[in-house]
């Protein structure tokens, strides 16, 4: 097994993994649980009665705090849990070559009978699985919470909404990928990948506060995570096209980088 760069990368992830899995399954079913003492205090809505409130660049552009759509939306969905899926998938693709290559481990990996092409295949394909797994521990918190709670709301609209996340995590996964393959800085990959993923965010999350904004709204990966509010209309097949598109597209420029570079091992 260890043979295998793909199933040797998530060995060594196994315990990280597994602490971030938990994670996300205590802060998904924690917030759940605070559900019907929210749903039952309507007043909260009065702080929706300003359009251009900055109170919607973090709870996102919604009609109900007290529906089971706008609560989950607000208190995880807008802003939490695409942050964490985007903080994960960054340091995930960071670690991938750039961290390797700054431990001196990356040598090991290019004296097996592999090309760099496939150890890139390997390390990206290992990212793409950990974020699924991620994905599954995710829903899985959220869903043991509509149960707890009675929450009167789909399983599949809230596993499309997960799963959405999935996707953003996957296109700034490979967007660190790409910038650590290209550098071989795993600190420099991580800070530019933060810095565009915040800086998206707060593009897509000021438009309805600022006019202005909104033609630079659609090259936020943001608009096409949640643009459609996946958890009330289910994945919008070609938002996430697009964000599978900016993560294929990165993974052929690291590639491309990658196999033209002079390494420092």
């Amino acid at each position: 097994m260890l043979n295998n760069v793909f199933l040797k990368t998530l060995w060594y992830q196994r315990r990280s993994l597994m602490w971030w899995g938990i994670g996300m399954v205590a802060i998904s079913l924690v917030t759940m649980l605070f559900y019907p003492s929210l749903s039952n205090a309507p007043e909260l809505n009065d702080i929706l009665s300003d359009e251009n409130s900055l109170m919607k660049a973090f709870i996102g552009d919604i009609e109900d705090l007290t529906s089971p759509e706008g609560f989950l939306n607000s208190q995880l969905f807008f802003l939490v849990l695409p942050m964490l899926f985007l903080g994960f998938a960054v340091t995930q693709g960071s670690a991938a070559i750039a961290g390797e290559e700054e431990k001196g481990t990356l040598d090991l990996l290019m004296s097996s009978p592999i090309s760099r092409r496939l150890v890139l295949a390997h390390k990206w394909a290992a990212m793409l699985a950990a974020i699924i797994v991620l994905v599954v521990a995710t829903w899985i918190g959220l869903a043991v919470g509509v149960v707890a709670v009675n929450m009167d709301i789909s399983l599949l609209k809230v596993a499309a909404a997960t799963l959405s996340a999935g996707f953003l995590g996957m296109a700034f996964g490979s967007l660190a990928l790409a910038l650590g393959a290209t550098t071989g800085r795993r600190a420099f990959s991580i800070a530019i990948g933060s810095v565009v993923g915040v800086t998206t965010y707060l593009i897509n999350a000021l438009t309805p506060a600022v006019e202005s904004l909104e033609p630079a709204r659609f090259i936020s990966p943001f608009h096409y995570y949640s643009g459609s509010d996946p958890i009330t209309n289910g994945l919008h097949l070609g938002h996430v096209g697009v964000l599978l598109l900016i993560a294929t597209v990165l993974y052929a420029l690291a590639t491309v980088t990658f196999e033209r570079r002079d390494l420092g091992v």
